[in-house]
């Protein structure tokens, strides 16, 4: 049975006070909580801070290009659909130059889970503003307030009817592990979008500010997460300032349920070489 102890790996390199140290928190609850061995789970990771999860985190992963961790992860997922595959990123890196890829993964769906962390500033390259950052917010890159529209994640996904969405804290280790489980269980893409402060950075979006200020969408018994129009109407009203399961679809068939002649065995076990006679007739094309 696998512990915490089994899902660690190198000591963390974040700043401390980092909240990428309560994502890697609870992926690992999570992972242990549903009974996981760290052999038979994947992370991949993309470039930034939070590119260091797929060291970080025990278990086999792959430290992808920037913007590039969704293509790699559902490769991976394709190739072997017994392993519990994590895409794991910050919003730069997922809602920048990666925004194609997640819009792509959602309507795809594949049978991975895609953890943002979203700290609403690019940490790595020391401050410039990031796809999520608020309106108006003075960085290196916007002294006078960002002019530029933020990307609402949750809106995106929800109007691209992805089949799982949540949100969580990172300040609240324990929401986000039992989000990330339910993400994981689920059959299809999964995307849980997380708060993760930039105690460097990002003087706004702290921990101070989110705490008292976000609506536990799980705590309210009148919330209906299957209904898709209620969870738009109840993000915006909350300004997308909610934690907690905020959509689940679980009708839609996952990818490799759709595709023709999928095989039931995963394909890294199956033979890929090609029969002496099928070689030499191949062969026989280049003579």
């Amino acid at each position: 049975m696998s512990t915490m102890k089994d899902f660690k790996a190198e000591k963390p390199t974040w700043c401390p006070g980092c909240g990428d140290f309560g994502v890697l928190n609870a992926m690992q609850r999570a992972a242990v909580a549903l009974g996981l061995e760290p052999e038979n789970v994947v992370v991949i990771s993309g470039i930034g801070c939070s590119g260091k999860m797929s060291q970080h985190f025990g278990g086999y992963g792959l430290h992808s290009l920037h913007g590039r961790s969704l293509p790699t992860a559902q490769a991976v997922k394709l190739a072997n659909k017994d392993l519990t595959v994590m895409a794991a990123g910050g919003d730069g890196d997922g809602f920048g130059i990666g925004m194609g890829h997640f819009v792509h993964a959602m309507r795809r769906n594949v049978d991975i889970t895609y953890i943002v962390m979203d700290n609403h500033i690019y940490g790595l390259t020391t401050g410039q503003a990031s796809p999520t950052s608020d309106l108006g917010s003075t960085t290196k890159t916007s002294p006078h307030g960002t002019v530029e529209k933020p990307i609402e994640p949750l809106q995106l996904a929800l109007s691209e009817r992805c089949g799982f969405i949540a949100q969580g804290f990172s300040g609240d280790t324990k929401h986000l592990a039992q989000l990330i489980e339910q993400a994981i269980l689920h059959r299809g893409f999964s995307f849980v979008n997380v708060f993760s402060p930039c105690v460097t950075f990002n003087k706004v979006n702290t921990y101070e500010s989110y705490k008292g200020g976000l609506v536990n969408l799980d705590e309210d018994e009148t919330y209906d997460k299957t209904d898709r129009f209620l969870a738009v109407k109840r993000v915006s009203e909350a300004n997308n300032l909610v934690v907690g399961v905020v959509y689940q679809d679980d009708t839609q068939p996952a990818y490799d349920a759709q595709v023709y002649g999928y095989p039931e065995e995963p394909l890294v076990h199956l033979s890929q070489g090609l029969e002496e006679e099928e070689y030499g007739r191949i062969l026989a094309n280049f003579r």
